[in-house]
């Protein structure tokens, strides 16, 4: 099955508000996740995998819009903040809440959840057919 908006609002209400997160964008993103995720590897939590996908897509797009919003260039990437301090004001994150290897799905709870679930799923060897350009003799990734 394929999500559609009304699924994927009614898993994440949190996605409803249509000014911060507009149905169009959304509705890009849906197709997306299927064209770039493997559904045999999935199987039955394709949907759920989708729905996180495009979860952890809308906040970086809701993140960018924010800084655009703000004067600041859209685009840009920063590492974690460890700590920072403006007149009395100070703030620090730990690194507790990344995932080794996760690389940027650890920018969104969403996509932590989705790392996770493709660990679960992806686990294992995977079998590729050796082409004549390939290096990996075995065919074994």
């Amino acid at each position: 099955m394929t999500i559609v908006y009304a699924d994927f609002i009614a898993a994440f209400p949190e996605f409803g508000n249509t000014a911060l997160y507009p149905q169009t964008q959304i509705n890009f993103w849906i197709p997306q996740a299927y064209r770039q995720l493997n559904a045999f590897r999935f199987g039955a939590e394709i949907d759920l995998a989708a729905m996180l996908f495009v979860a952890h897509n809308i906040v970086l797009s809701a993140r960018e819009s924010k800084s655009s919003a703000a004067g600041q260039v859209a685009g840009s990437v920063t590492g974690p903040m460890s700590s920072k301090s403006i007149g009395p004001l100070s703030i620090s994150y730990s690194g507790a809440t990344s995932i080794d290897g996760a690389g940027a799905y650890n920018y969104t709870s969403y996509g932590q959840r989705l790392y996770n679930l493709m660990r679960a799923y992806a686990a294992g060897p995977k079998w590729v057919p050796r082409t004549a350009y390939s290096s990996n003799r075995t065919g074994i990734l």
